[in-house]
């Protein structure tokens, strides 16, 4: 990120006074230079990754300084570090270590022969010099010898710029190799059971796998380099040959690399590839769910939500346009009870009874055979104007087994409970799926296989970003979603509603004022971000900031117009006419900011996901069997990762796209041409019904 300094400073100084990264994207453009939310997030990233390096060299200063090994060559390599890495390095010979062979031989007395041993005489003994140390701890010379060895075995992997090089050589020359612990026992990691490839070279989800194999008990792992010109380089720089302790001095190298440093080094790169791999996981994922929250909202239709089931029965739930819950119940047209004439009753009298306008269904257990009798019941009652679509249901059980869902639904069943969050997913895909925790929503790559705490860091700075990005409805948003609005946490979420249902709708964004614990601080970050449809001020609809209504006020007045008048076509014509260089001289205003104004009062209310594709509505059923190869359809993006993107094209099992099947151009990630919900049109590869596999393409002109 190359960026000039002021808009890095000024970007620091917002952040440490407390605002939020959606404010500061959004209502200090003319500070930051028009930082994107991206570049703030990365400006704080680093921020925090700088000042925690910093209090470790101020701890590692002071910890060598009292031991009394400071000096002024060690010093300025520590403060001139840049990674954690290297400062564990500058900080290994001094850190107190745990009983080793070297620190034994230490106690013993032999360090002063270990000093000989590297000055490289040209004549003396080693062994008439080892005489005098001996000891009843120390029998022999032979065991003398061996104590100085250790020393500078230690003393040599202990040196940072021999680790950072062996590091290195090891990176760039090493291969992973991975076994099978048992060849006979068959598993998901059989491809990884002889398995050779390049360090540098291995791709990130590929070494979450192997990882997850590991751990599992399935495969072994071990980094292979090529030792004799790493041992040379070694031999070059700490051993003068033409010495009678050059052998001895060598073979301390040899032991201190093979028990010392190669596993330190294994364990370094192997974390440093896991590292790798999380971050790129993490990165994937937090695309992925952006996507997903961003999904369009299917608005002013009554849905009928299906969860199926085999045994139990499939759970229903009818909404109206709002998400209030109508009825919910339960039919049987599936295995072992097959009550297909009462489950077609049932639901003709729910069509009748609610005006039913979309048929939702979850994509879990029996949802292929009870989408096939959703389609025989619409065309056997001839419901043209009906249609159905099918959600994925991942994390649905999560939330109705939920505290939250207990408290939204306290007399519904579970199972009722996640009927009623299919409907609702559809019907404002974001309010929904806030409820539920993102690990949970089915996006993403290997994400149970990351540290919890980078990985609910990283996602909820999403849902922060697409909550505040859309905006929120004052008057109808839930605790789940208000509490990641800029400036609002958990409690203040709760309170606004509290206060909601006892003094009734908001009126007015100043109102939140009257919110317990909802201080002048938060008001400010929050805001901008929360909508009133219906307020007694025009702006408080619009992503104006409180803060700049006098501006706009100002504005219009020059227009010839009032708050009144906002989202007109008389005055979208007249803002479209506008100079922005002068005016904002006129009215002392940034550009930046007057640009922001012109944009929201031009399209008041505005939800950005209106903008995208709906989810596709179907009126028939596919099933692998009836798959070929050449057939094309419209499918829906699922879920993207490395290697490719998953596809849903009406049938249950989701199809593959792989990476090299989605443009006739090299491509560096599938993200670079699709994302979660897009619509694209996909062509039939292969079908693996054995393996539950279908293989897709792009390249479909």
């Amino acid at each position: 990120m190359k960026l000039p300094y002021e808009q890095i400073q000024n970007t620091v100084k917002l952040l440490d006074e407390g605002m939020t990264i959606p404010f500061i994207a959004r209502y200090r453009k003319e500070k930051t230079g028009e930082l994107d939310e991206t570049q703030i997030r990365g400006i704080d990233e680093r921020l925090k990754h700088y000042r925690s390096l910093e209090q470790k060299k101020a701890e590692i200063l002071r910890l060598i300084t009292e031991q009394g090994k400071m000096t002024v060559e060690l010093q300025a390599k520590i403060q001139a570090a840049t990674k954690l890495t290297e400062l564990d390095d500058l900080y290994r010979p001094y850190r107190p270590k745990r009983k080793t062979r070297a620190s034994v031989a230490r106690e013993r007395g032999l360090e002063p022969l270990a000093s000989y041993l590297l000055t490289f005489p040209r004549e003396s003994s080693p062994e008439m010099e080892a005489e005098p140390y001996l000891s009843e701890a120390v029998p022999s010379i032979q065991e003398a010898l061996q104590g100085a060895k250790d020393i500078i075995a230690e003393q040599i992997t202990d040196d940072s710029e021999v680790r950072a090089w062996v590091r290195a050589y090891t990176f760039d020359r090493g291969f992973l190799v991975v076994k099978a612990r048992e060849e006979e026992k068959q598993s998901v990691y059989s491809m990884y059971y002889d398995y050779r490839e390049p360090l540098k070279r291995i791709v990130p989800h590929r070494i979450l796998a192997i990882n997850r194999g590991v751990r599992e008990e399935y495969l072994k792992v071990a980094i292979e380099v090529e030792v004799d010109p790493l041992m040379n380089w070694l031999f070059r720089r700490e051993v003068k040959e033409e010495s009678t302790t050059a052998s001895l001095v060598k073979e301390a190298i040899m032991d201190g690399y093979k028990r010392l440093l190669e596993p330190a080094v294994e364990r370094d790169l192997r974390n440093h590839l896991t590292e790798k791999a999380e971050a790129q996981a993490i990165t994937i994922f937090s695309r992925n769910l952006r996507s997903l929250l961003l999904q369009p909202p299917v608005k002013g239709k009554i849905c009928l939500a299906i969860d199926p089931a085999y045994r139990t029965g499939c759970k229903f739930a009818v909404v109206n346009a709002t998400g209030k819950l109508l009825e919910t119940g339960v039919i049987y047209p599936t295995p072992p009870q097959k009550k297909i004439a009462e489950a077609e009753k049932e639901l003709e009298r729910l069509v009748k009874q609610y005006q039913i306008q979309s048929i939702i269904l979850g994509n879990g257990t029996a949802s292929r055979e009870t989408e096939q009798f959703i389609v025989d019941f619409l065309q056997k009652y001839n419901y043209s104007d009906l249609a159905y679509t099918i959600v994925n249901e991942a994390g649905a059980s999560v939330y109705s087994a939920s505290e939250l869902a207990a408290k939204e639904f306290p007399h519904l069943d579970v199972s009722h409970r996640s009927a009623v969050s299919l409907a609702r997913r559809i019907q404002d895909p974001l309010a929904e799926l806030v409820k539920i925790d993102p690990k949970s929503v089915g996006v993403g790559q290997y994400q149970h296989d990351i540290a919890p705490k980078k990985l609910d860091a990283s996602l909820s700075a999403v849902v922060e970003s697409v909550v505040n990005y859309v905006g929120v409805n004052l008057n109808t948003a839930s605790p789940s979603l208000l509490k990641y609005v800029a400036g609002i946490n958990a409690t203040v979420a709760e309170n606004i509603v509290q206060y909601r249902e006892t003094t009734g709708p908001f009126h007015s964004r100043r109102e939140l004022k009257k919110v317990a614990k909802l201080g002048p601080k938060a008001f400010e970050q929050c805001a901008g971000f929360l909508r009133i449809p219906e307020g007694n001020n025009p702006l408080d609809n619009t992503a104006v900031h409180p803060e700049s209504y006098a501006l706009t006020e100002r504005l219009l007045e020059s227009l010839d117009a009032t708050p009144a008048d906002i989202g007109s076509s008389k005055l979208n014509e007249k803002l479209k006419a506008i100079e922005l260089e002068s005016t904002a001289e006129k009215l002392g205003a940034g550009l930046p900011t007057l640009r922001d104004i012109i944009e929201s009062l031009m399209r008041p209310g505005r939800d950005p996901r209106e903008d995208l594709p709906l989810p596709v509505f179907r009126k028939d059923v596919l099933s692998m069997e009836d798959l070929r190869v050449g057939m094309e359809f419209q499918g829906v993006v699922r879920n993207v990762v490395d290697f490719g993107v998953f596809v849903d094209i009406g049938v249950k099992q989701d199809g593959l796209v792989h990476i090299s099947e989605i443009s006739e151009k090299r491509i560096q990630h599938p993200l670079d041409v699709v994302a979660v919900g897009h619509i694209i049109k996909v062509r039939v590869l292969s079908v693996d019904p054995e393996k539950n596999r279908i293989a897709l393409t792009m390249k479909v002109d």
